[in-house]
């Protein structure tokens, strides 16, 4: 099947959204940023291409899209995918709902920092404070196939549940 690549911002819409009628509550801004970096890289994982082409900065708590940085904060997260586009990605966003947004804020940002891609583009920043701390695709790459090599693995060895595939 082929995909088509949804912009960052009708994906926040969808997290923002989903989130709302799935947890009752508006979703946080640090969980927010960290829902859309799982999600791109679990499209990678899925379909081997990212969902969409908007590049993280690798910030303090994890990986931030600036480009919904505002929108969030002045609560205009309305551009939702077509109906096409969610069903497209469907697993995607299960799996992400699922295994990732019941956790906390923190739990998340920590899981960010296990993160080849913003370890790799943060210590460049940290080093050089006039070096771009974007995270690469090809980064975020790295950490997909480590991923899904590990739930390959697990799977082999009885260890992963069907709901974690």
């Amino acid at each position: 099947m082929e995909t088509t690549k949804v912009s960052a911002i009708q994906i926040a819409s969808y997290i923002c959204q989903r989130y709302q009628q799935e947890f009752g509550v508006r979703i946080d801004e640090m969980k927010l940023h960290k829902l859309l970096y799982f999600t791109q890289r679990e499209c990678i994982i899925q379909t081997g291409e990212p969902m969409f082409d908007d590049s993280f900065d690798a910030w303090k708590y994890g990986p931030v899209l600036v480009s919904v940085r505002q929108l969030y904060k002045q609560d205009s997260l309305r551009e939702l995918p077509d109906e096409c586009q969610i069903a497209q990605y469907k697993s995607v966003f299960n799996k992400i709902f699922s295994h990732y947004a019941p956790k906390s804020s923190m739990s998340l940002c920590t899981l960010s920092h296990g993160e080849y891609s913003w370890k790799h583009a943060f210590l460049r920043k940290e080093k050089d404070a006039t070096a771009d701390a974007q995270i690469s695709t090809c980064d975020i790459r790295k950490d997909a196939a480590r991923m899904k090599q590990r739930r390959s693995l697990l799977n082999n060895l009885g260890l992963l549940g069907q709901s974690s595939r």
